[in-house]
C-alpha cells in the first residue's frame, strides 16, 4: 500500500503529483500490464536480447 503523507494546508492536487510519482518509481503500472497476459520466458529472453543487442549498436556507433 503506497502511503502519501500530507502537510497541513497541502492542496489536493500537489499531493496527487506526490502519489503519481510514487506509482511510476515504485512500477505498479508495468508490473499491472505484464500480469494482464501471460509471456512465455522464452519470448522475455528474447526481447531481452534485441535490446541489448540494440543498446550494443548505439554503444560502438557512439565511439566510432
Amino acid at each position: 500500500m503506497i502511503i502519501v503523507p500530507i502537510k497541513d494546508g497541502e492542496s489536493i492536487d500537489r499531493a496527487l503529483k506526490k502519489l503519481k510519482k510514487k506509482f511510476d518509481k515504485i512500477g505498479i503500472k508495468k508490473e499491472i500490464r505484464q500480469r494482464q497476459e501471460f509471456t512465455k520466458k522464452s519470448v522475455i529472453r528474447r526481447e531481452q536480447m534485441r535490446k541489448a543487442i540494440y543498446v550494443q549498436h548505439l554503444r560502438d556507433a557512439e565511439n566510432e
